[in-house]
Formats: structure tokens, sequence, C-alpha cells
């Protein structure tokens, strides 16, 4: 029986030896992303780290998502998302990035509990997707970073795809 690789070892498979780099921006993850990818031996050479930007103020100031489109969007939103994922790739200089924003527990009144926007930029452009999920807090925050991961490790197989051609 062959064994089947984590997303996160996946992760590793595509980007060893590339030369290409991956970082994170989490809010409703809280940290879940960059604690799976650095649980694999060797990500050192890919992974360069993360903002867990919870508050919508570390969001602003150090990713800078731009105000107007929190207040013109929801922080739960796809502009969000993709926002976020842009700032990291600037921050730390990564080729890829991904970034998370939703809620893991309660309500905001437009989206339900256990929605995430999730962003994912690199080169050839940023994309976002939405994703439910009710498996209470923990266990949506645990999917949530897999999803994440998931979106992530699919985009950059189609760049390699699209690339190699």
């Amino acid at each position: 029986m062959q064994k089947r690789l984590r997303v996160e070892e996946k992760l590793k498979d595509l980007l060893k030896d590339t030369g290409r780099t991956v970082s994170a921006a989490e809010s409703c993850t809280g940290g879940q992303i960059s604690h799976l990818i650095t649980t694999v031996s060797g990500s050192s050479a890919y992974y360069l780290g993360s903002v867990t930007s919870y508050a919508i103020s570390v969001k602003e100031a150090v990713l800078g998502v731009n105000p107007r489109i929190i207040e013109e969007h929801g922080v739960v939103s796809s502009e969000v998302a993709a926002a976020m994922a842009e700032g990291v790739r600037k921050v730390t200089g990564s080729t890829y990035s991904v970034a998370t924003t939703g809620l893991a527990e309660g309500s905001d009144g437009r989206y339900p509990e256990g929605t995430v926007w999730i962003g994912v930029s690199g080169p050839e452009g940023t994309i976002t997707r939405i994703y439910r999920c009710n498996l209470g807090r923990k266990g949506n925050i645990h999917r949530f970073a897999n999803i994440a991961l998931s979106t992530l490790t699919q985009y950059i197989q189609k760049q390699q795809i699209i690339n190699n051609q």
C-alpha cells in the first residue's frame, strides 16, 4: 500500500531544489499553516515565514491591506484574502504566498461560522477561494489550514504545468 503524502509534504516536493519560496498571512488559522509547513524536515529551504494578522490593525499596518477594502467588503472577504496574500509576498519577498481570513467560530452577519476566504499569490497573479465547513472552532482551524495548503499546492502545480509547456 502506497503512503499518502500530507499536503505539507506535497508542498516540499513541489519546491525543494527550485529556489522558489512560500510565506503565509494568517488570520483565522492563527499560525496553523506555519505549524504544518514547519513539521516537514527541510522546510527552511523554501519557507520564509508568516504574519499572523489576527487584528485588523496588523492587516493594515504590516500587510498593507487598505482600510477602504475592509470597510467596503468586510474583513472576511475575497478582497481582503487577496490583499493579505499580496502583502505577505511583499513583506517576505517570497515567490508564492497563502492567506486566510474567516470565521472559525461565530458569524459576522454576512457569513456563517466555518467560512474561510483563502488567497494565493504568485508571479502569475492572485486567486481567491471560499470554503465552508462546520467542525467547531478547533476543527475549522485545522481544516482551514489544510484547505489553504491544498489550494496553494494546486496553484503551484498548475503554474508548473503551464510553464513547462
